[in-house]
């Protein structure tokens, strides 16, 4: 987020950016991590970067799940435009950024550099957003683990054994923590992201009508717990996306989770999903459904380091 509280010089911001595998996330925007790339000027855009000669239209569809997201240019360019989409909202077409993002829990150690190295392949770059001139220089990155980073601003108040559960589009990831000092031993990453319900919903309406549902019809029903359609549809949406719940609060048990002895925080988009589906004792559970959350506390998190280190 760039805002006056931010600014570490004229044009020098922190923006911290959320690049999961459904959406691409910042303290004010959200989008779909989708990408499709043409070489010549498309008629139908939507959200387009025009970036290295290339015309790259984002956000019309989910990106397919790859464990490294340095494989392709894809998350370079929605970076891109989440940089963008920031400076559009502070007024800015120039910015001195760090940029502050996340990777999940378990794989931090093996692609940390790896990642810092390719969001700073380009120190200085010049690209387009929906026909408008944007020029960033990237002046650092840094990398966070996902989940701690939601709970990075109040972590000082939670006391006893807490227990954080980041549930996004392509993965879960678990962190334990006393008194608020996480322990690395108990950290988790596993597959079983949001996308995975979307896939068994999708393969019963298969089965019963021989056709997919629209997908932003589903995501409602998640995210809301109903939407206008017929109630056969709506009940196997609502017992597919119930035995999602119930196998993440399974997993959770099998990685120790004991509701008596410990707080469970909930956390990332897929939060919505046990918070409408699942069964869970409200007074021991926060689900926290603030789908920025992440890039926030990325922001905080790069902040608090920036202060330490005397750059701000």
């Amino acid at each position: 987020m760039i805002t006056d509280s931010r600014e570490l010089k004229s044009y020098h911001v922190i923006i911290g950016v959320d690049q999961g595998y459904g959406n691409i996330k910042t303290a004010n925007a959200c989008f779909k991590a989708g990408v499709t790339v043409y070489d010549k000027d498309p008629y139908f855009k939507g959200d387009m970067v025009f970036y290295g000669g290339k015309y790259y239209v984002i956000g019309e569809q989910h990106k397919a799940f790859i464990k490294d997201k340095d494989e392709d240019e894809d998350y370079y360019v929605l970076t891109l435009a989440a940089i963008a989409k920031e400076m559009k909202l502070a007024g800015m077409n120039y910015a001195l950024v760090f940029l502050a993002v996340g990777v999940p829990l378990n794989w931090i150690s093996e692609q940390r550099d790896r990642f810092r190295k390719y969001l700073q392949a380009n120190r200085h770059v010049v690209f387009w957003l929906n026909g408008e001139q944007y020029t960033v220089d990237i002046d650092g990155v840094e990398i966070f683990p996902q989940g701690f980073a939601h709970v990075a601003p109040y972590i000082a108040k939670l006391e006893g054994i807490t227990m954080i559960c980041d549930i996004g589009n392509g993965t879960i990831n678990v962190m334990k923590l006393t008194n608020g000092i996480p322990s690395q031993a108990a950290c988790y990453t596993r597959r079983l992201g949001v996308n995975q319900c979307m896939i068994r919903i999708q393969e019963r309406m298969q089965q019963e009508y021989g056709t997919s549902a629209e997908e932003k019809l589903v995501e409602e029903v998640l995210i809301t717990g109903t939407a206008r359609m017929g109630e056969k549809a709506l009940a196997i949406i609502r017992e597919e996306a119930t035995k999602y719940a119930d196998e993440v609060m399974g997993l959770l048990r099998e990685l120790g989770y004991t509701p008596d002895l410990m707080n469970l925080h909930i956390v990332g988009g897929g939060g919505c999903i046990i918070k409408n589906f699942g069964t869970y004792d409200e007074s021991r559970v926060t689900i926290n459904d603030d789908i920025m959350a992440a890039a926030k506390g990325y922001e905080y998190l790069a902040q608090g380091k920036l202060e330490r280190q005397g750059m701000l």
